[in-house]
């Protein structure tokens, strides 16, 4: 049944990202021209078009993201840190494998806030949770997320002793499940939460959900700035960051988080 319910939201997260709803336009378009349909094929060439440009020149995407990536404060005020869990998701593992060399992609902050964090706090545990998400790992895969994780802390002279990987999580909630089974943290703890500042409402809700007590947010890897330095010609950088708060928001609602 998990399996199910994980290739269902890949499937959806697909469907709702905006260039398949353009490229449907355009299907649609052309069938009507086929058809004979000339008024509505041209309605549909401009809806189409007209949307298009819009995407291309206004951070629309970032209006939405900006209210998630507010929710927690970024830099939280710390005295004392007992463990760092870092949710998967800053790095590439497949290309990782290809080339025999780390590669962090747009995420990295993570990796690279928790190691911050790790030197700043030398007696904390840290817990990388993270295993594929991709519907083509559901069979053996050569690249895993953990796999980067060890590399790259390795690289940078981490104790291993201090560094606990998870590798089985496909999703969020399984991340909170089995990160929290990992990590076991004591009552009274300080545990920090190590993810994008777009995924930490939900992150935050599916923690709680597991169990979780106690846990402190630490935002990374904002994607949203001023709407106003946005504008201009982005198309392709528009709609990333659009299709991410649409899958977020989705995400948010499925989940039952506020």
């Amino acid at each position: 049944m998990d399996t199910l319910i994980f290739i269902i939201s890949k499937l959806v997260a697909a469907v709702i990202k905006v260039e398949t709803w353009l490229v449907l336009g355009l299907a649609l378009a052309l069938l009507g021209l086929l058809k004979g349909r000339l008024m509505l094929a041209r309605r549909l060439l401009g809806g189409t078009l007209l949307i298009t440009l819009v995407l291309a020149i206004f951070p629309l995407g970032s209006l939405l993201l900006q209210p998630l990536e507010s929710r927690y404060p970024a830099n939280p005020a710390l005295t004392w840190v007992d463990g760092i869990v870092i949710l998967g998701g800053g790095e590439d593992a497949a290309k990782s494998a290809f080339w025999g060399q780390v590669q962090l992609r747009e995420g990295g902050e993570r990796y690279t806030a928790a190691l911050e964090l790790a030197r700043r706090y030398p007696a904390a545990q840290l817990v990388f949770t993270g295993g594929s998400g991709r519907l083509r790992d559901l069979g053996e895969s050569m690249a895993s997320e953990d796999s980067v994780a060890q590399a790259f802390f390795a690289n940078q002279g981490l104790d291993e002793q201090r560094l606990r990987l998870e590798q089985r999580s496909r999703n969020t909630a399984e991340n909170a499940a089995l990160g929290l089974a990992l990590a076991q943290p004591r009552p009274g703890q300080v545990w920090l939460l190590v993810t994008s500042a777009f995924h930490m409402p939900r992150a935050m809700h599916e923690f709680r959900k597991a169990g979780w007590q106690g846990l402190v947010p630490y935002p990374v890897d904002y994607r949203s700035g001023p709407f106003v330095d946005g504008i201009g010609w982005n198309l392709p950088g528009n709609l990333h960051v659009l299709n991410t708060a649409l899958h977020e928001r989705v995400g948010l609602l499925v989940s039952g988080a506020p």
